[in-house]
């Protein structure tokens, strides 16, 4: 059955960074679409990222200049790279993969920015 498993996830100051992984099994990883979203308390999941199966990137406004998504086919895995990091950053992670009507998503991680 197909599978993503997040990590990377923890407390981090704000100015801080993280490296956020996920590791997708039970699919063809490389033609599908890889997205990062995220959840604050009392929101609605809101797209952060994705990258698309040629290496594409989008990005929300919010985290523009800030953030990286990459993925590495050979490993099956994509990455969000997060950099100055701010206290509205905070939220639970989740990895999504996306090819046609299929949408597959990872259980999450938490992302606390704090001092």
């Amino acid at each position: 059955q197909v599978q993503l498993v997040e990590s990377g996830g923890g407390l981090v100051q704000p100015g801080g960074s993280l490296r956020l992984s996920c590791a997708a099994s039970g699919i063809i990883f490389s033609i599908y679409i890889m997205g990062w979203y995220r959840q604050a308390p009392g929101k609605q999941r809101e797209l952060v990222a994705q990258i698309t199966s040629g290496g594409s990137t989008d990005y929300s406004d919010s985290v523009k200049g800030r953030f990286t998504i990459s993925r590495d086919n050979a490993k099956n895995t994509v990455y969000l790279q997060m950099n100055s990091l701010k206290p509205e950053d905070t939220g639970v992670y989740y990895c999504n993969a996306k090819f046609g009507s299929g949408s597959y998503w990872g259980q999450g991680t938490q992302v606390t920015v704090s001092s």
